[in-house]
């Protein structure tokens, strides 16, 4: 029988640090694969200063892997993050330039379903909705993939509080990050959080394939893409070369909001990419101080118009602060273990009940 990932985690977990903890507790261990009998890995220490004296629990940690039944050959390599790691670029990639390859497939392998988190318009929450839901998946046991395809406008650094540059050893393949149980990439990563990307459609196109092709996911059973507003190139190419298993629309109740979120179905009807469901986000807002209840952007629009076109209504998220301040501290809401979180918590569970996650 072939070796898992979890038989190496859990021998991985009895590697003690001298401070506390394990390699696994401690949110060490990145990129790991199990390709038949060989596994590689890679252990991200605190600091370099601290990765330069952890050789010996590297080498432990390749005996570790390798007492498991059926590995072969276990290959463990040592990291860091911190300024210095943060300063550098990934020596040899560049990211961009017009895609390759005509419409060969780029769905990344490992990968077992797609989800696309699309909205008709901006500022209706669909980057809250994909890091949420992305993080209640994984408090499920997902394994659980976050790639923000938002180019133009990546902010799932700052909710998901990453902001170490991604590492690419070969200049070709790029290890992605980790946070809160999810695997992480975006290219807010790859640039100085200030710089802005001025790039025509070929460009996005190229770093979308790079971004799911190039990247080592490793195996995930659900790989989450938080799409640009709107109907354009990042879109176009994701549908016609990843064939996502599904997308799910994200509008507010409003009729403005409405009127894009139908150009956004329409789009994916006629790129044959099925609609899984409407989210109402921003549904209604309770005071903390008194308690009043106010639909500022209307009530209960989505649903109607789920109803109408015979869609799934996945379900209605409040506007609150709580929310807002956990996406500036980088910590999702879903995180935790309030009434939003809860409220992700019920919509990851009707994913994972329709097996689509």
């Amino acid at each position: 029988m072939a070796p898992t990932r979890a038989q190496i985690e859990q021998k991985l977990a009895r590697l003690e640090l001298p401070d506390g903890g394990n390699l696994i507790s401690r949110d060490m261990v990145r990129a790991l694969t199990v390709d038949g009998g060989d596994v590689r890995f890679v252990i991200e220490a605190p600091s370099p200063d601290l990765a330069r004296r952890m050789e010996p629990l590297r080498a432990a940690a390749e005996r570790a892997a390798l007492s498991v039944d059926g590995v072969t050959r276990a290959t463990a390599a040592l990291t860091a993050h911190g300024p210095a790691a943060a300063a550098k670029a990934p020596p040899g990639l560049k990211l961009g330039g017009h895609p390759k390859g005509g419409n060969e497939p780029i769905k990344p392998v490992g990968v077992k379903s797609i989800l696309a988190i699309a909205s008709g318009k901006g500022g209706v929450g669909k980057s809250t909705v994909s890091s949420n839901l992305a993080v209640a998946l994984a408090k499920q046991g997902r394994r659980v993939g976050l790639l923000d395809a938002d180019i133009y406008g990546p902010s799932q650094p700052r909710m998901m509080g990453v902001s170490q540059r991604p590492a690419s050893p070969d200049g070709k393949i790029i290890e992605p990050l980790h946070a809160h149980g999810v695997t992480l990439m975006s290219i807010g990563l790859m640039l100085e959080p200030d710089k802005a990307v001025v790039w025509r459609g070929p460009m996005l196109m190229g770093a979308l394939q790079q971004m799911m092709s190039q990247v080592n996911w490793g195996e995930l059973d659900v790989l989450i893409v938080d799409l640009p507003p709107g109907t354009g190139d990042v879109q176009l190419t994701l549908c016609q070369r990843a064939a996502p298993t599904g997308a799910i629309i994200v509008s507010t109740p409003q009729d403005v909001a409405l009127l894009d979120a139908r150009k956004a179905m329409d789009m994916f009807n006629t790129l044959k990419t099925p609609v899984l469901g409407l989210i109402e986000n921003m549904s209604t807002f309770h005071c903390p101080n008194c308690g009043h209840e106010t639909q500022i952007f209307g009530h209960d629009g989505v649903r109607v118009e789920a109803e109408k076109l015979e869609l799934p209504f996945l379900g209605a998220l409040p506007i609150d602060l709580e929310t807002r301040l956990a996406g500036d501290a980088g910590t999702p809401v879903a995180a935790g273990d309030g009434p939003v979180a809860q409220a992700y918590a019920q919509l990851a569970d009707r994913l994972v009940k329709g097996g689509l996650a």
